[in-house]
């Protein structure tokens, strides 16, 4: 259900709700952009205290007025059972623990030339990711990553059929540059199959 959840948010089916989303996101790295996340978090704790110290007078102060005992306003909440339990611990750990080690054999699969070919291909993605950060910052490139995130579906759903097109054309380009790159490269026919 988050999954379906999340893409409902992407799409904009609830406008409202991807309206709150998205600028809270957008809210959140752009003050990363001009503070220190200690200082970002601090605030935001701050802002959030603020409001439930203040709510919580207000209710006080609102059952003292009307003589009633309504009782504590977060009471709901004080009681919500919030633990996790060991299985959901252990799924948790499990699927990290898979991640991280499929990471790191490929990374030494890459690293210690098994295959020349993927061992290449990573030599320029990193050749070009060199690129991409004398241009932008990590933060830059998350603040973007964001904003596409919430921008690109849509895109993609109202103009589907152009955008397939000039992908099979630039899919067409690359994989005759990859073939004639391989046709050169001895032991790399069996990518090419």
């Amino acid at each position: 259900m988050p999954f379906l959840q999340t893409i409902d948010l992407l799409y904009w089916r609830d406008i409202k709700q991807t309206g709150i989303v998205f600028g809270s996101f957008l809210l959140l790295l752009f003050s990363l952009t001009q503070f220190s996340v200690v200082s970002v978090v601090a605030y935001l704790a701050l802002a959030a205290l603020s409001a439930t110290i203040s709510f919580r007078i207000y209710k006080s102060v609102l059952q003292a007025v009307q003589k009633t005992d309504e009782g504590h306003p977060f009471k709901a909440y004080l009681e919500l059972e919030i633990t996790l339990s060991q299985e959901q611990i252990q799924k948790y750990t499990d699927c990290l623990q898979f991640y991280v080690n499929s990471t790191l054999k490929e990374l030494r699969r890459l690293f210690l030339v098994q295959d020349l070919v993927d061992s290449l291909k990573f030599a320029v993605l990193m050749w070009l990711l060199t690129y991409v950060g004398a241009l932008f910052n990590g933060l830059t490139l998350l603040l973007m990553a964001v904003v596409s995130m919430f921008t690109l579906p849509v895109v993609y759903v109202k103009h589907q059929a152009q955008i397939d097109q000039y992908l099979g054309l630039v899919r067409t380009h690359i994989n005759a540059v990859v073939a004639k790159i391989q046709a050169k490269i001895p032991g790399a026919k069996r990518h090419a199959e």
